[in-house]
């Protein structure tokens, strides 16, 4: 009985290694000359595998049921039990982030590649699939490749290729145009987890500044999404999962007039103002307590979005005036021109619906025998191990009931 996995990514190498460990034999084709290559840049190189707070309600998708469906089929336990498995220990951090004890990742791929060649999985290098053709038996596969030309039948195939983000990696997205010759739908595109063009304004003094904030992204009256973490002020906008996390929600409706709203007291609010309270009658300068929260660029521009002066003693602050300046910095808006391109993104969203896959066995509805992993989903999660712990679960998901159908 044969399989063949169409990319060695995280999606692929799991569903080639959970199929072989059912007993089938299965062939791993990946156009790069290493497998795992887009593996190795994430979480910093650390590999930040998955997270405790990994839940439906985390992901854009088409159908939040679907998601919950296979997040209750393979979640954070199955997944860190696949991997010590395949000689992966993992570590949690105290905010629920899980990365490999070796803390690398290339240690990470490096065990997969060990673990698929020990599961006698026939691993097939710088091999692309160029077509996918339904046969009478399965499917026919048009190979090119300095030793794959030609072509090959398999009973059934898991589509890991990836989307198109970063294509230095190798995620070009050229199998969407055969999965729409198949039948499926193919939405389009676009770039997800992407730093966010912004005009500055008020905040362009902040050029090189880290710092968490709480962001919410607004088209007109309309909040859109929120999210909360490290953002960085750049030439042309803002980095950071801060804002990467809602990306795909601008790429979305580029003809929209989106806003962020960034909230500087969304970490340290409870601490701020019980602070504030003790020291209202002291003489201390507005910018020398806030410095004690921010960095001294932002501690020096604040005051100024509030109105005051950042020489102003706290007791001359008039009680009047306090809401507007906690206002202040609640809430400072600044216009979205868009988002940075595949070239830079983490993530791919668009491609083809979840609901044209099975959430338990991730084969396509259209096409009995052909499992779509990964990226070929319209999925995008936040930063946090949230997408590779989809990538995981959906390709072992899809290798296991590959495998089990052909008994």
């Amino acid at each position: 009985m044969k399989i063949a996995v169409i990319g060695a990514g995280p999606a692929g190498m799991a569903a080639a290694l959970e199929a072989a460990r059912q007993g089938a034999a299965v062939t791993l084709f990946e156009r790069n000359a290493d497998i795992g290559r887009k593996l190795l840049v994430t979480g910093s190189g650390r590999c930040n595998l998955t997270n405790d707070a990994v839940a439906p309600e985390k992901y854009t998708c088409a159908d939040p049921q679907w998601m919950h469906a296979l997040l209750g089929a393979f979640g954070v336990r199955e997944l860190t039990g696949l991997l010590r498995k395949t000689g992966i220990p993992v570590y949690k951090t105290a905010d629920g982030w899980y990365y490999p004890l070796s803390n690398s990742a290339h240690s990470v791929a490096d065990a997969f590649h060990q673990a698929l060649l020990l599961a006698n999985v026939s691993v097939r290098m710088k091999a692309m699939v160029r077509e996918i053709q339904s046969a009478e038996k399965g499917f026919l596969l048009a190979l090119a490749g300095e030793e794959s030309a030609g072509s090959a039948g398999f009973q059934k195939v898991i589509i890991a290729a990836g989307g198109t983000a970063q294509p230095k990696f190798g995620s070009r997205g050229e199998l969407f145009p055969v999965l729409e010759r198949l039948g499926h739908t193919l939405l389009p595109k676009r770039p997800a987890l992407a730093p966010v063009e912004a005009d500055l304004q008020s905040l362009k003094h902040l050029l090189g500044v880290r710092m968490d904030a709480g962001v919410e992204l607004w088209n007109g009256a309309q909040r859109v999404a929120a999210s909360a973490g490290n953002i960085i002020f750049t030439e042309w906008g803002i980095n950071g999962p801060g804002v990467m996390d809602i990306s795909h929600f601008i790429s979305a409706d580029p003809g929209a007039k989106f806003e962020l709203s960034l909230d500087f007291l969304r970490f340290v609010e409870t601490e701020f103002l019980g602070l504030f309270a003790e020291k209202r009658g002291s003489s201390v300068p507005l910018k020398v307590f806030l410095e004690g929260f921010f960095p001294p660029k932002t501690a020096s521009l604040l005051p100024q979005l509030a109105g005051f002066s950042e020489g102003i003693p706290l007791n001359r602050i008039e009680e009047a005036e306090l809401p507007k300046m906690v206002q202040s910095l609640r809430s400072v808006r600044l216009k979205v021109r868009g988002v940075k391109g595949f070239d830079v993104c983490q993530l791919s969203a668009g491609g083809v619906p979840v609901t044209e896959a099975d959430p338990l066995t991730l084969e396509s509805r259209m096409v009995k025998g052909l499992h779509l992993t990964g990226e070929t989903l319209d999925v995008a999660g936040p930063c946090g191990g949230f997408n590779l712990h989809f990538a995981f679960s959906s390709g072992a998901l899809a290798g296991q009931a590959a495998a089990k159908e052909l008994v």
